[in-house]
């Protein structure tokens, strides 16, 4: 938890209840989880927090590198505790998320780089497809 601590001080944001509590069930979590899973997780603890504060507290951690943000398609947002990009793998099933092994892809940035000439700066790359549990 120190970690959220020190990154919200050194950016000169607000630490609050709600917030490192938001942090901690993404961090603690194994899944990927939504804001709506994270705002039902919170409510009974939390009465007065809205799911607007989750999405803000989300959008913040986001933007100063604490989580990672995965767009699932249709604007479902997922959220993952490692912000180092990474490959997923979506069931388009159950919308289940799970993190690929990166070391499936090692020479993938630099190929398209060589390719392209585009600097890569960042990549989300998801694959689609039915979990062995939707398949059974």
């Amino acid at each position: 938890m120190s970690c959220v601590v020190t990154t919200l001080k050194s950016k000169k944001c607000k630490i609050t209840p709600q917030r490192l509590a938001i942090y901690n069930i993404i961090k603690k979590s194994q899944d990927h989880l939504n804001a709506e899973s994270i705002y039902r997780m919170l409510i009974e603890d939390y009465p007065s927090i809205s799911l607007a504060t989750v999405y803000k507290s989300l959008e913040l951690f986001s933007e100063i590198g604490l989580i990672q943000v995965i767009n699932i398609g249709e604007n479902s947002f997922r959220y993952d505790s490692n912000p180092v990009s990474h490959p997923h793998l979506v069931c388009t099933s159950c919308l289940t998320v799970v993190d690929l092994n990166e070391d499936l892809f090692p020479k993938l940035t630099s190929l398209i780089e060589q390719s392209t000439h585009y600097i890569i700066t960042k990549q989300q790359l998801c694959f689609y497809g039915i979990c062995p549990e939707c398949i059974s």
